[in-house]
């Protein structure tokens, strides 16, 4: 990953995350975050304009797009990979400091293409979740049962497809997903569990802050946390929608919960989940 300049960063910084483990949320605090610092009003769809803060490298479609020329939904797999790097590299370019953007992609290549542009890549933040919660999350977003979902979850180069606004992301399996982030320490990695983030909102929202570059005072970010509580998402969401709401789910924010999978899971999934993960389950902390 590039250096930032302390002076004038530049380059992308990465709120990255294996799909339903809180990268939404984390744009949420940012946008508020962001909000609030800059002396702004509070907006009445806010959910819908979390743009103003971070974006979404799946939905870059006018990039895509025009470097494709040709429609994202009827461009191959192989084709959106190979302006991927482009795209992002024009991303970066056309913003001035530093750019957040959200993957749900795995952290590696496909046939020799990247899925992130390292050279244009300042960082990143990386947010890991039990995958026995992620499950049921998973399960509404894809439209299936949970068990489709714990399958899909230890599917290798399991990916989605190319839509009219949104380029496919591959997401492999959950361990292989989070190693490629994980694996090696790395400074400009940042990584969170996403059950630290309920458990100690205000120590752990602080140190993405910090690693963002941001000095926020504490009646700020704890104004942000307070904005940015699911229950306060999930009234917007039912009141005014939200946009990058799954098509096959009714709903986007289901549960925040930590530890909610003893409650929606058979002993059978839960083992399934364990036996499919079981190292890097270990590795972050969910075995008991």
């Amino acid at each position: 990953m590039i250096n930032a300049d302390p002076k004038k960063p530049k380059g992308i910084v990465w709120l990255a995350s294996y799909p339903k483990s809180g990268n939404t949320w984390l744009r949420v605090f940012l946008y508020q975050y962001t909000r609030i610092m800059a002396g702004a009003p509070r907006d009445p769809d806010e959910l819908n304009h979390l743009d103003r803060s971070s974006g979404y490298e799946a939905k870059l479609y006018g990039l895509f797009t025009q470097l494709l020329e040709k429609p994202l939904e009827t461009a191959s797999l192989e084709e959106v990979m190979s302006v991927r790097a482009l795209v992002q590299l024009t991303a970066a370019e056309r913003y001035d400091g530093l750019l957040l953007l959200k993957t749900h992609n795995l952290l590696g290549e496909i046939k020799g293409m990247p899925t992130v542009n390292l050279a244009v890549s300042a960082g990143a933040v990386y947010i890991v979740r039990d995958p026995r919660d992620v499950a049921p999350s998973l399960a509404l977003h894809l439209g299936c049962n949970i068990d489709q979902a714990i399958v899909a979850m230890r599917t290798r180069a399991f990916a989605t497809d190319n839509q009219k606004e949104t380029a496919f992301e591959i997401w492999s399996t959950w361990s292989e997903h989070v190693g490629s982030w994980t694996a090696a320490p790395n400074p400009a990695i940042l990584v969170v569990r996403y059950e630290d983030l309920l458990a100690k909102p205000t120590e752990t929202f602080t140190s993405i802050l910090r690693h963002l570059g941001q000095r926020g005072d504490e009646a700020t970010i704890a104004e942000a946390i307070e904005l940015s509580s699911f229950d306060k998402l999930k009234r917007q969401e039912e009141k005014g929608g939200f946009r990058e709401r799954s098509a096959r789910a009714d709903r986007f924010f289901v549960s925040g919960k930590a530890g909610g999978w003893r409650d929606k899971l058979t002993g059978t999934q839960a083992n399934r989940i364990m036996l499919d993960h079981r190292e890097m389950m270990a590795r972050f902390g969910y075995l008991d």
